[in-house]
């Protein structure tokens, strides 16, 4: 059932994880997508096989370039209107994964206040950033979807993972407050709390194998959350009988949080 036939969704980080996950779900759906990504060429092969699969698909534009740049930023805006005109974007999806991970005390190389910056920017503010372009653009169609993914860290406290969490904390906040006053525009704004999740990103948190172990045995099915299970969260918020929901941190990670 192609549901989502038609629109437009932005996916910012969509080359892998849950990114890529969330594009081929709203592909098989009926989607097209602009993913924009930043990868490097020894990457670029496996990345355009995903690629060429979801564009059997739907319609497909993908760029690697720097979504946190200001400047590509408006370049890459100036070429999602050619290509899909005004009101037309239904979902914007951040999913982003760049910061620090370091230990608070660490003898010549822990945080600094440069580290928290960055990956508050990078994960936090980046995406208010991208939602409120699109709007001063009016590139956004009504109703449209805006969902940014958090994790548990934004609450709870793992080693070397300080800036993350705040830049989690931040993403929060900040999605809470679109929720409120973007309603007038039809817009909505969700987080997705994915539960442990075995993807690249999670894999350079230092000791992630202990994590892994820790989250199989607070978890009542004693597994990892899968992305294509995250995916099928986005893909639900996507949908029309969603219209009502707003504001919230889905968590999406069969029950591990409750223990």
């Amino acid at each position: 059932m192609n549901d989502l036939a038609g629109k437009w969704g932005i996916i910012i980080g969509g080359s892998s994880g849950l990114g890529l996950a969330s594009a081929q779900k709203l592909a098989s759906h009926g989607m097209n997508l602009i993913i924009i990504h930043r990868d490097r060429k020894s990457d670029m092969p496996r990345i355009q096989d995903d690629f060429t699969k979801i564009s059997e698909q739907v319609q497909l534009k993908h760029f690697n370039v720097d979504a946190l740049n200001k400047d590509k930023r408006n370049l890459l805006l100036d070429e999602i209107e050619e290509v899909c005109g005004k009101s037309s974007i239904y979902l914007c999806l951040h999913s982003i994964a760049k910061g620090n991970l370091k230990a608070i005390q660490k003898e010549g190389s822990g945080l600094n206040s440069d580290d928290f910056s960055l990956t508050i920017q990078a994960m936090g503010v980046n995406y208010y950033e991208w939602v409120m372009d699109l709007l001063q653009r009016d590139l956004f169609a009504n109703p449209a979807r805006t969902i940014a993914f958090t994790s548990e860290g934004s609450q709870r406290v793992h080693p070397y993972y300080a800036a993350v969490s705040a830049a989690k904390a931040t993403l929060e906040s900040i999605s809470r407050s679109l929720a409120l006053e973007l309603a007038s525009n039809g817009i909505t704004s969700n987080c997705v709390m994915a539960g442990t999740t075995d993807t690249r990103a999670f894999r350079m948190i230092p000791n992630s194998d202990e994590l892994e172990m820790w989250s199989k045995q607070r978890n009542p099915y004693n597994r990892l959350t899968t992305p294509d299970e995250v995916a099928n969260a986005v893909y639900l918020l996507c949908r029309p009988e969603a219209n009502w929901i707003n504001g919230i941190i889905l968590q999406v990670d069969g029950g591990e949080h409750l223990r």
